[in-house]
C-alpha cells in the first residue's frame, strides 16, 4: 500500500511538472506582436464595433444544410458576379473590406459565404471520420448560393482551401463558372513531386491556437488570429491592420455564431480526400488565372505554377512579397490581375 501511495505521489508529481513545463513552453511560443497590440486590443474592446455585413443576406439549401451569403451589388449596372469562396476554417468575414470595395467599385457584384460549419452556416454536428464530406461536397455550396440569387454564372475565386473548391466548381460544374481565379492554392496538397505543405508552418499554427485558444477570452481569440496571420505571411514585409482584424474577430464573436473548434478537421479531411485534380483540370476550357505568393510559408508556389502549367487555358501572377494571406497593399494588384481575366474570352 504503502509502495502503491509512492508510485501515486511520484506520477502527481511527474504530471505537475509535464504540465508547468507545456504551459512554459506555449506561453513562450508563437511570434511576437506588434507594439502597441494590447491596447489596440483594448479600444477595440472597448469601443462600438462598425458593420460587416452591408450587402443582401439570405440562406441557400446545400445537401441538407443551411448556407449563410452576403452578395453586395455595384450602385450602376453590374459587369458580371464574383463568387468568393474562403479558405480553411474561416467564414466570410475573412475577405478583406478592401479586396470586395475594389471589386464592386469596378462594377461587379460580388458574393460571400460561410463554408459549411463556419459564421452563420449551419454547422455539422454529426460528422464522421469514417464518411467525411467532400470539397465538391462544398463546391456544391457554391453552386447552391448562385442558384439561391438566380445568377446563372459567376467569375470564381478561391483562395487556400477555397482554391481547391474553386477548381472543383469549375471541374464539376463547368457552366456555372465565367472565369477561374485561384490563388495561393493547388492542383494536389499531396502531389509526391512537389515540397509539401510546411510542417513547421503547422505545428507553429497548432501552438498558437493552444496558447490562447485553451482559455477562449475575447483579447485571446484576437491574438491568435493576429498570430496566426504573422505566421502566414512569412518573409513578407507588410505590416498587418490588426485593428481590422480585431475586428472582424470580435463581430464574429459577438454578432454570429462565433468559432467552431470542429470544422479544421472537417475541412481538413476534405482536402485529402479530394486527391489530385491534375487530369480534370487539363481539359478545363474557362479563362483561368493562377496567383501565388512567392514568399508563401504554407504552400509553396510549385503548387501553383504547378497548376498553370496544368490547365490549358491558364495566366499566371506570382506576386513579390506575398505570403500566405491577402494583404490591403497588394489588393489593387490582385483584383486588377483578376479583372483582366474576367475579361478574356
Amino acid at each position: 500500500m504503502k509502495l502503491f501511495k509512492r508510485i501515486l505521489k511520484f506520477t502527481g508529481i511527474a504530471l505537475l511538472v509535464l504540465l508547468t513545463c507545456a504551459s512554459f513552453y506555449l506561453y513562450n511560443s508563437g511570434p511576437e506582436m506588434p507594439p502597441g497590440t494590447d491596447a489596440l486590443i483594448t479600444k477595440v474592446l472597448e469601443s462600438p464595433l462598425p458593420e460587416q455585413v452591408k450587402g443582401k443576406t439570405g440562406f441557400a439549401k446545400s445537401h441538407g444544410l443551411s448556407i449563410w451569403y452576403e452578395s453586395v451589388a455595384p450602385k450602376r449596372a453590374t459587369k458580371g458576379a464574383v463568387l468568393l469562396i474562403m479558405g480553411i476554417s474561416n467564414d466570410a468575414l475573412g475577405w478583406p473590406p478592401q479586396f470586395i470595395s475594389a471589386l464592386v467599385d469596378s462594377g461587379y457584384q460580388v458574393i460571400r459565404y460561410d463554408h459549411r460549419g463556419t459564421g452563420e452556416s449551419d454547422w455539422v454536428k454529426d460528422w464522421n471520420s469514417k464518411h467525411p464530406y467532400s470539397l465538391a461536397d462544398m463546391a456544391d455550396d457554391g453552386v447552391a448560393v448562385l442558384n439561391s440569387l438566380g445568377l446563372r454564372k459567376a467569375n470564381v475565386v478561391g483562395i487556400s482551401m477555397g482554391g481547391m473548391i474553386a477548381q472543383e466548381l469549375a471541374i464539376n460544374h463547368p457552366d456555372r463558372v465565367a472565369t477561374l481565379n485561384s490563388i495561393m492554392s493547388s492542383g494536389y496538397i499531396e502531389d509526391p513531386a512537389l515540397p509539401p505543405i510546411s510542417s513547421a508552418v503547422a505545428w507553429d499554427l497548432v501552438k498558437v491556437a493552444l496558447k490562447y485558444g485553451i482559455i477562449g477570452t475575447d483579447r485571446n481569440m484576437i491574438k491568435m488570429h493576429i498570430a496566426s496571420r504573422i505566421i502566414l505571411k512569412g518573409k513578407s514585409n507588410y505590416q498587418l491592420n490588426s485593428k481590422e482584424l480585431a475586428e472582424q474577430v470580435l463581430y464574429d464573436i459577438r454578432k454570429r455564431k462565433g468559432y467552431n473548434s470542429d470544422v479544421s478537421r472537417q475541412h481538413q479531411a476534405a482536402v485529402f480526400l479530394s486527391g489530385s485534380r491534375y487530369d480534370k483540370l487539363k481539359k478545363l476550357s474557362m479563362p483561368t488565372l493562377v496567383i501565388h505568393g512567392r514568399e508563401d510559408p504554407f504552400i509553396p508556389i510549385a503548387h501553383g505554377k504547378k497548376c498553370a502549367a496544368i490547365i490549358p487555358t491558364a495566366d499566371s501572377l506570382w506576386v513579390d512579397n506575398m505570403g500566405h494571406d491577402l494583404p490591403n497593399n497588394l489588393v489593387g494588384t490582385l483584383t486588377k490581375a483578376m479583372i483582366a481575366n474576367f475579361h478574356r474570352k
